[in-house]
C-alpha cells in the first residue's frame, strides 16, 4: 500500500457544497440525513468487511459477503440495493468483472476499493461505465462516505427518473387523449400512439417532424395556435372540429408551455381530447329543451285553437237549420264548416306532436291513411314539389299507431322536399315485401312503405348517423334532428324495419317494413248528422271562461231539450250550485282561478252522486282523474248529446 489516501469519482456526480455538509453531519455523529438505503460490501478480507459495516451502519442497511458469487445471488434477491462496494482483487472473480456482470441485471451504483497496483483495471472499468468511482486503500473515511453518498444520491435520482419515465410512458400509452410534446420550433420530441395515428404515421415517423408538415393545409392553423401559446406563456384551451358538416369530430385542445431551468419556454405539451360524444349530448339536450318548449307551446296553441273551432263549428251547426231554405247560404256554411274541420284535423296533429305517449298500435289501412293525407301534403310541402302515390291495392292492414305513422310519412316527405331545393317529385308507394335473412327483422311478409325523392342524396359518413336523435345537417332553426329518429323509433316499436338507400346527386329512398295485423281495421263510425232529443229534460250547469264556447255548449244543450245555466268560472259555478239544483255539470278543464278538476272535486264534496263532464281542447294540459269523464274539443252536437245522455242514464264509459 502507498502512503496517504486517494479517491476518484465522476465529476457529474460531485456536488461540493452538499458533500461538505454531509461530512459535517457524519463527523459530528449526526448520521445520514435522508432515506435509509441498502449497500452491499464485497471483500475477501473479513476485517475490511467489519470496518465497512462499522463505517456505514448508522446511515445505511449494510449487507456484506466475502464471496463474489454470493454477492451476485444477493443482488438477484435484493433489487433495492443502491450501492455496491467491491474489492478489486478477490479469488475467483475480480471486482471489475463482478460489477460488470451485476450491471447486466441490476441498477446499483458500483464503487471499487483498490490499491494503486490495480489502477489499470480501475481505469478500464471506468471507461466501460461499469463503475461510478473508486477509492484506494487504505481509505479516508470522509472521502469514502462522500463517494458512497454521491453514488446513493445518483441511484436515487436514477430511480426517480426511471419512475417518471415509466409514469410518462404509461400515460402516453394508455391515455384516451392524443398527447404530444414539441420543442420551441414545433418539432415532436415525444408523442403517444393515438396522436401518431391521427397523423397517419407511427410514433417513430413523427419524431423530429413538425405537425404542419404532416397534415398539409391544416398545418398553418395548428402552427399558429402553438406559437400563440408559446408567446403567451399561459395554458391555452380551444375547441376544434374536423370532418364534413354533420359528421364532425370535435376535440378539446389544451396547450401547456413548459419552461426550462432558466425560465424560458423550451417545450409545449399538447393534449387533445375527443369531445364528439359530449358535444352530441349537449346538442341533444339543447334540442330536447327546445322540443319540450315547442311541445308546451304547441299544446297551448292547440288548446286556444280548439276553443275557437268549438265556437266556429258550433255556431255554424246552430246556424244551418235557420237557413235551410237558402241553398246558397247553406253552401257557404258547409264550406266554412269543412275548413274548420280541416283546422280541427291540423290541431289534432299539432297535439300529437306536442304529447309524449306510448304507441297505440291497432289494425290500420295504410293505403287509406296515405290517401287521406293529400290535403296535408299540399299544405305542408309547398308548391315546388309534387307528391305522386303508387299504392298496391288489396294489401292487408298493418299493426301500427296510425297517428304516428301519418306523422312519420309526413316527416319523410318534408325531408324529401328539403333535399330538392329546386323542386321535384316525391313518390310515396306501398307494396308487399317478403323478407328473409335480415338480422334486424324476423323472416316473413311485411307491408313496405317507401318515400323516394330526386334530391341531392346523402354522403356515406352522414348516412351512418341520420337516425341518431337530434342529428341534423340543416341550418340552425331549420331542423330538429328528430324526424328520422322518430320514424326509426316507430318501426322498432312496431317490430318493423327502416332501410335507407341514397346516392349523392341521384336521390334517396326510405323504406319502412311493418308487420301485417292479425285482424281487419275497425270500420269508422258513420257521422250522425242530427243530435238525438233528450229522453227527459235535465238541469245542466255549463261552466267555461270562454263566453263563445260557453254559449255554443249551452245552446246545444237547450236544443236537446235541457235547461242550461251558464257560469263564467269555478267561483261563479259554486255560487250558483246547491245540492239537488242540477242534474249534471259540464265544465271546461283549463280555467283561471279554479280548474275543471278542482271544481269537480268541490262539487263531489257537496253532492257525491252528481255527474261532472269535463270539456277540453288539450287533455294533456293536466292530469285528469280516471273516474272523470272527458269530451275533447271541438265536438259536434251529436257527440255532446250522446255523452250527456249516457251520464244522465249512468251508462257513460268515462273517456271520449
Amino acid at each position: 500500500m502507498s502512503e496517504g489516501t486517494a479517491g476518484r469519482a465522476f465529476p457529474a456526480a460531485m456536488d461540493t457544497g452538499s458533500v461538505t455538509d454531509t461530512h459535517s453531519l457524519h463527523e459530528n455523529g449526526a448520521g445520514f440525513d435522508g432515506p435509509r438505503g441498502t449497500i452491499l460490501a464485497v471483500d475477501d478480507e473479513p476485517d475490511i468487511l467489519i470496518a465497512l459495516e462499522d463505517l456505514f451502519e448508522d446511515s445505511y442497511r449494510v449487507l456484506t459477503t466475502s464471496n463474489p458469487n454470493e454477492a451476485l445471488e444477493i443482488l438477484h434477491a435484493e433489487p433495492d440495493i443502491a450501492v455496491v462496494l467491491s474489492d478489486q482483487r478477490m479469488p475467483g472473480l475480480t471486482g471489475d468483472a463482478l460489477l460488470a456482470e451485476a450491471r447486466a441485471f441490476h441498477d446499483a451504483q458500483a464503487i471499487l476499493l483498490t490499491g494503486y497496483a490495480d489502477i489499470t483495471a480501475v481505469i478500464a472499468a471506468l471507461n466501460r461505465g461499469g463503475i461510478v468511482g473508486y477509492v484506494t486503500k487504505p481509505w479516508d473515511a470522509s472521502l469514502l462516505r462522500s463517494t458512497v453518498r454521491q453514488a446513493f444520491e445518483r441511484h436515487r435520482l436514477g430511480r426517480d427518473l426511471a419512475t417518471e419515465r415509466a409514469l410518462l410512458r404509461g400515460l402516453l400509452d394508455h391515455a384516451q387523449d392524443a398527447i404530444s410534446f414539441k420543442d420551441a420550433d414545433g418539432r415532436f420530441v415525444r408523442l403517444n400512439a393515438r396522436k401518431a395515428a391521427q397523423l397517419g404515421r407511427d410514433v417513430s415517423g413523427c419524431l423530429g417532424q413538425r405537425e404542419g408538415d404532416l397534415i398539409g393545409a391544416k398545418g398553418g392553423t395548428v402552427a399558429e395556435a402553438d406559437a400563440a401559446a408559446i408567446r403567451s406563456g399561459a395554458v391555452a384551451e380551444s375547441l376544434t372540429s374536423d370532418g364534413p358538416v354533420g359528421a364532425e369530430l370535435w376535440s378539446h385542445v389544451t396547450r401547456v408551455p413548459i419552461r426550462d431551468a432558466g425560465g424560458a419556454i423550451s417545450h409545449l405539451a399538447v393534449i387533445e381530447r375527443d369531445v364528439t360524444e359530449q358535444r352530441t349530448l349537449e346538442a341533444r339536450l339543447r334540442q330536447s329543451d327546445k322540443m319540450q318548449a315547442l311541445g308546451t307551446l304547441a299544446g297551448g296553441i292547440a288548446h286556444d285553437f280548439n276553443n275557437l273551432l268549438t265556437a266556429i263549428l258550433g255556431s255554424l251547426e246552430l246556424a244551418a237549420p235557420k237557413v235551410a231554405d237558402l241553398p246558397r247560404v247553406q253552401r257557404l256554411i258547409e264550406n266554412a264548416r269543412g275548413a274548420a274541420e280541416r283546422g280541427a284535423s291540423l290541431t289534432k296533429r299539432l297535439l300529437s306532436f306536442s304529447r309524449a305517449h306510448d304507441l297505440q298500435a291497432r289494425a290500420t289501412d295504410v293505403n287509406a291513411l296515405i290517401g287521406g293525407m293529400s290535403d296535408l301534403f299540399g299544405r305542408s310541402l309547398g308548391g315546388l314539389v309534387s307528391v305522386r302515390t303508387d299504392l298496391t291495392e288489396g294489401l292487408p292492414a298493418v299493426q301500427v299507431d296510425p297517428d304516428q305513422l301519418e306523422l312519420a310519412v309526413l316527416n319523410l316527405c318534408i325531408n324529401a322536399r328539403d333535399a330538392m331545393p329546386e323542386g321535384g317529385t316525391i313518390t310515396v308507394a306501398t307494396q308487399r315485401l317478403d323478407i328473409a335473412g335480415d338480422p334486424e327483422i324476423a323472416d316473413g311478409s311485411y307491408l313496405g312503405i317507401s318515400v323516394t325523392d330526386e334530391g341531392t342524396g346523402i354522403p356515406d359518413e352522414i348516412l351512418r348517423r341520420v337516425c341518431e336523435p337530434f342529428f341534423t345537417t340543416k341550418a340552425v332553426g331549420q331542423g330538429t334532428g328528430l324526424g328520422l329518429a322518430m320514424v326509426f323509433g316507430l318501426t322498432q316499436q312496431s317490430k318493423g324495419r327502416l332501410a335507407i338507400e341514397s346516392e349523392v346527386g341521384r336521390g334517396t329512398r326510405v323504406e319502412l317494413a311493418l308487420p301485417f295485423a292479425t285482424e281487419a281495421p275497425e270500420e269508422a263510425a258513420g257521422e250522425q248528422d242530427d243530435a238525438p232529443m233528450a229522453a227527459r229534460s235535465a238541469r245542466i250547469l255549463v261552466v267555461d271562461d270562454d263566453a263563445q264556447v260557453r254559449h255554443v255548449t249551452a245552446s246545444f244543450l237547450a236544443g236537446f231539450g235541457h235547461d242550461a245555466t251558464e257560469a263564467g268560472d269555478g267561483e261563479a259555478a259554486l255560487r250558483s250550485f246547491a245540492p239537488g239544483r242540477f242534474d249534471l255539470i259540464v265544465a271546461d278543464l283549463a280555467m283561471p282561478g279554479m280548474s275543471g278538476i278542482e271544481l269537480a272535486a268541490e262539487i263531489r264534496g257537496r253532492d257525491p252522486s252528481l255527474p261532472v263532464l269535463i270539456l277540453t281542447g288539450h287533455a294533456e294540459a293536466m292530469q285528469i282523474p280516471d273516474d272523470l269523464p272527458v269530451l275533447t274539443k271541438p265536438f259536434r252536437s251529436a257527440d255532446l248529446a250522446n255523452r250527456v245522455s249516457a251520464l244522465l242514464d249512468g251508462s257513460d264509459p268515462g273517456r271520449g
